[in-house]
């Protein structure tokens, strides 16, 4: 009867949080939707591009962000090289007669203290940090500004699209991905405030932006920091960033253990915004969408335990093993086929969805370890451009 209970309670918090979650919270969002009033304004924008060892692609990022549609007068543009070791900041200095600043970590200190550094060195009233690989449309910033106009907003993040143009299964799997987690995002922000933001492409009102810890994952504690200080996050469908996926399995599971690793960290930081009887919704969302995301890896090996204790008890728990079983098979032949180079089929989702849960069990055993990861290595190809946008989205 335990294992009974053990294994019925692991499979409903891993149905919740996978699939009744996201629903709950597009119903939430439409029962209490909290509409933000945008304007077409022009504050003083200061664009922080984060970078390290970006000398393939920042003169095109420099390029990009020079073109976009702003007045000129009201945009700066920032540099925050995080003590490049390549051509990055010789090309940066060669944009200086455009207006271009470069502000360069002399010591490797990671991405989150080169973007507080940055900061201290603008003048913008909104700060948008971005990274050297994003692209994003011409319109970008002033779709981005637009939802400042209303006092409530201290935070904008963006509408990631993910292309990739090699068709990898590991890129497939990102935009499977992110595809669901925007869908969250976006009933989250109606519901009143997001958890986190995009964190290639994101703007922060600079009343509210807080110097960032070293080893916090700036685009998820940014939310929780302008939370705390009474403002909402917001999501903006129309302004568009652009990034190209990884197309390594071990890029991706890189990037998920350093993410997941520092969320994990943030959350036991920023632990007083789980308290529901203080923050309530944010704290729901957080609950939900983060820790209970985090514990899955765990409830599917409490369900797989608990169901080896039941098999002999009838044929539903012998059919709930044979699933996992041929699912996990699935995962455990994507891999195989992976590392052929040939494409996944119909293992893409099994393989993807194993890679990202063994990602949380290794951050969760650096994160016991304290093994802070607070630098960063560029892993992705250069966003050769928004070819193929259209379709994205």
């Amino acid at each position: 009867m335990q294992a009974e209970i053990i294994f019925i309670s692991s499979l409903a918090l891993i149905a919740y949080s996978c699939v009744g979650y996201p629903m709950l919270a597009f119903a939430l969002s439409r029962l209490r939707n909290r509409p933000i009033r945008k304007a077409d304004i022009t504050p003083k924008v200061s664009v922080i591009i984060a970078a390290h060892n970006e000398e393939r692609d920042i003169a095109a990022k420099i390029e990009k962000t020079l073109a976009l549609d702003y007045p000129k007068e009201r945009l700066e543009i920032i540099v925050a090289s995080d003590c490049s070791t390549d051509r990055t900041d010789e090309i940066v200095r060669a944009y200086a007669e455009s207006g271009v600043i470069l502000f360069r970590q002399n010591e490797r200190l990671g991405k989150t203290m080169a973007q507080n550094g940055a900061v201290e060195i603008s003048s913008g009233e909104i700060i948008v940090f971005t990274d050297a690989t994003t692209s994003y449309e011409r319109d970008m910033l002033r779709k981005i500004v637009r939802s400042f106009a209303d006092l409530q907003v201290g935070c904008v993040s963006s509408h990631v699209v993910y292309v990739d143009h090699s068709k990898s299964s590991v890129g497939q799997g990102c935009r499977s991905y992110w595809s669901y987690e925007k869908l969250i995002q976006q009933s989250e922000s109606r519901m009143g405030s997001m958890i986190g933001v995009t964190g290639c492409l994101y703007a922060v009102r600079r009343s509210a932006y807080t110097p960032l810890a070293r080893d916090m994952c700036s685009d998820f504690v940014i939310a929780s920091e302008v939370y705390l200080k009474g403002l909402r996050t917001v999501y903006e469908r129309e302004a568009i960033s652009i990034e190209d996926t990884n197309k390594r399995s071990r890029d991706e599971f890189r990037m998920r253990v350093r993410i997941m690793e520092q969320t994990m960290s943030a959350l036991s930081r920023y632990r007083e915004t789980l308290n529901l009887r203080r923050h309530g919704m944010f704290a729901f969302q957080m609950l939900s969408h983060k820790v209970l995301r985090y514990a899955v890896s765990a409830l599917l090996l409490i369900a797989f335990v608990s169901n080896i204790f039941l098999i002999g008890d009838s044929r539903i728990y012998q059919a709930a093993m044979a699933g996992q079983g041929a699912f996990y098979l699935a995962a455990l032949a994507g891999w195989l086929v992976e590392r052929t180079g040939a494409r996944l089929g119909v293992f893409a989702l099994p393989y993807y969805f194993a890679l990202a849960n063994v990602a949380i069990i290794v951050a969760f055993v650096k994160f016991m370890r304290g093994e802070a990861h607070v630098v960063w290595e560029p892993l992705r190809e250069a966003n050769p451009s928004s070819e193929g946008l259209a379709e994205e989205r």
